[in-house]
């Protein structure tokens, strides 16, 4: 058995040099793919993407919710800017809270939240 057999991917057995700035940039110009920088934010939705065990689905009136009352002074405030009762942003982020429990990562306080909701990509520290 020859040592380029024993290569566990096809192809030469010294990986080739990474391809520089300008080579980059001239072959996202010319439309060649191969040589392209991929992105995080690219495979963040991704089709197929296996999701984060550790991170709970949260539904889209969650978020709105979540990041509604991360802005507010109080639930209320939160509320009236949503259109709904204090009560039922207290319900939400009792089931948030909920959810980030069940995956190993409690929330008990609003900066826990902020601080989830970061880790998460639910926002950025740019908004705030």
């Amino acid at each position: 058995m020859t040592a380029r057999s024993r290569t566990p991917y096809p192809g030469p057995s010294t990986p080739a040099r990474p391809a520089g700035r300008d080579e980059i940039r001239d072959a996202a110009a010319a439309g060649r793919p191969d040589r392209t920088v991929a992105r995080l934010s690219d495979y963040r939705h991704a089709e197929g993407a296996m999701p984060d065990p550790r991170r709970p689905e949260l539904s889209s009136r969650e978020v709105e919710v979540l990041l509604a009352w991360l802005a507010a002074e109080s639930k209320e405030e939160a509320a009236a800017a949503l259109f709904i009762s204090a009560s039922t942003v207290s319900t939400h982020l009792a089931r948030i809270r909920a959810k980030y429990s069940g995956v190993g990562r409690d929330a008990p306080t609003k900066a826990h939240l902020l601080a989830r909701a970061l880790q998460d990509g639910y926002t950025s520290l740019d908004r705030w």
